[in-house]
């Protein structure tokens, strides 16, 4: 018989136990990478260098992409929840594409998309996803967020009150309409048209989007004007370095504020001029019309929508027992967010206006100030030929006493008394030619009077 190895039967059993273990995570769908690796020590003993498999599934799942959202339905509950972007696209049912557009990277551009089933809506810093039946808000708690986040929590339980209260008296009010003396039902005829009618729940949502975006623009144009005016009066006063950087600091603030009021203001010029795109902004109207295609799909006699489908006066119209011809009809009816989007327009005109007015108020800050900078030019330009004609005169001056301090035979230097004379003699005639040149550039409008 051989002698049998003593460490054979270690190492298949170290072998047999680390596939056992690779096999064992095949199957229960762990990563290789998460396994333990084991590795022999210096003294034959087994070492494990295992990553801890919590840890990696922590940093798989932070990078996944989860972000705040806040959700508010019709009746104005909220709820604060972390979502990634796979659950909010089958849950909105828009392309990944439009997530992108609320991102960082175009956080300073302004859209308003319509989809299938939702309205994308980037204004400013809000940045939302609106359903027929919901509101999906992205980071709720930021500061200038706050504000939209109660106004449309105020206005939603307020809508909600004011319905419930007006569908008392319009269940009250057509009871009495539809029954006759003798107590049989009537037709019911169609809905007035003076009858004041609510809002769909998108443009609600909408509305009060604009009137936070707007009235932040407003107050942002308020301050600008208020820092404004001093600065531009100082440095008409005093041209200064200082005044002038504050200057310029005011114009690149008032660039990007005039950029942002631009954007929001393309956007709805943008919408008014495209009926189409404002027709697919009407999500309660198509998903009424999808309710009521799947009920007659379905044979049902009678079809009663709980979410505010009787506040659409044209879809409540109801002619001869065929909902979808008066759904149909009003397909293109676009009268009530055209009417809704040309406020917000023309307020958001009016913000451009205020900021023009104060780039023209800056214009004409600079151009004065231009005026008095030429203005000293001019003056420093008048100084400088009145000291070159100065000097030109003593030059003359000076050449006639180096001509006479040169050693050349003369008779002058003989006489006494002719030093004083002379001196005064070439010193009258340089201030005579001073004066005529100078009479003479005053004569060609080169020196102002």
């Amino acid at each position: 018989m051989g002698k049998t190895n003593p460490f054979s039967f270690r190492r298949s059993s170290s072998g047999g136990t680390t596939t056992r273990r690779r096999k064992t995570a095949k199957k229960a769908g762990e990563s290789p990478l998460l396994l333990s690796e084991q590795s022999p020590s210096p003294n034959n003993e087994v070492v494990s260098t295992a990553k801890p498999v919590a840890a990696v599934a922590k940093v798989k799942k932070k990078a996944g992409g989860a972000r705040l959202w806040m959700r508010f339905d019709r009746s104005g509950e909220s709820e604060v929840f972390e979502c990634d972007k796979t659950t909010i696209i089958k849950r909105a049912g828009i392309p990944a594409r439009d997530l992108r557009i609320l991102g960082p990277v175009f956080s300073n551009s302004s859209n308003i998309l319509a989809r299938e089933r939702a309205m994308v809506v980037n204004l400013e810093y809000i940045k939302a996803i609106v359903t027929a039946e919901e509101v999906l808000l992205l980071d709720p708690l930021r500061q200038e967020v706050l504000p939209f986040v109660d106004q449309l929590r105020q206005q939603l339980s307020h809508k909600t009150n004011s319905s419930i209260s007006g569908n008392r008296q319009l269940a009250l009010r057509d009871a009495e309409s539809n029954l006759s003396a003798s107590g049989r039902w009537i037709p019911v005829p169609e809905t007035s048209e003076g009858l004041q009618a609510e809002l769909p729940f998108e443009f609600q949502v909408l509305e009060v989007a604009l009137e936070v975006v707007c009235t932040y623009l407003d107050s942002s144009v308020a301050d600008l004007e208020r820092d404004a005016y001093p600065v531009l009066d100082e440095l008409a006063k005093n041209v200064s370095t200082k005044n002038l950087e504050r200057v310029r600091s005011l114009k690149s603030n008032l660039t990007r504020l005039l950029a942002r009021v631009q954007k929001v203001r393309d956007e709805l010029e943008h919408l008014l001029d495209d009926d189409e795109d404002m027709t697919q902004l009407y999500l309660t109207r198509k998903w009424l019309q999808n309710q009521q295609s799947e009920g007659l799909a379905g044979g049902v006699g009678s079809i009663s929508f709980n979410n505010g489908g009787h506040h659409l006066r044209r879809l409540s119209s109801v002619k001869s027992g065929s909902m979808m011809t008066s759904a149909n009809l009003y397909d293109d009816d676009v009268e009530d967010l055209e009417m809704l989007l040309e406020a917000y327009f023309m307020q958001l005109d009016g913000t451009r206006n205020k900021i023009l007015s104060v780039r023209e108020y800056i214009d004409d800050t600079e151009d004065y100030v231009n005026i008095q900078l030429d203005n000293q030019r001019n003056e420093l330009i008048q100084l400088q030929l009145t000291l070159t004609i100065a000097s030109f005169a003593i030059a003359i001056e000076t050449l006639v006493a180096g001509l006479f301090g040169m050693n050349i035979p003369c008779d002058l230097y003989y006489r006494e008394g002719i030093f004083e004379p002379f001196v005064g003699a070439i010193t009258v005639a340089s201030i005579m030619l001073f004066l005529i040149v100078l009479g003479y550039a005053r004569w060609k409008k080169l020196l102002g009077s």
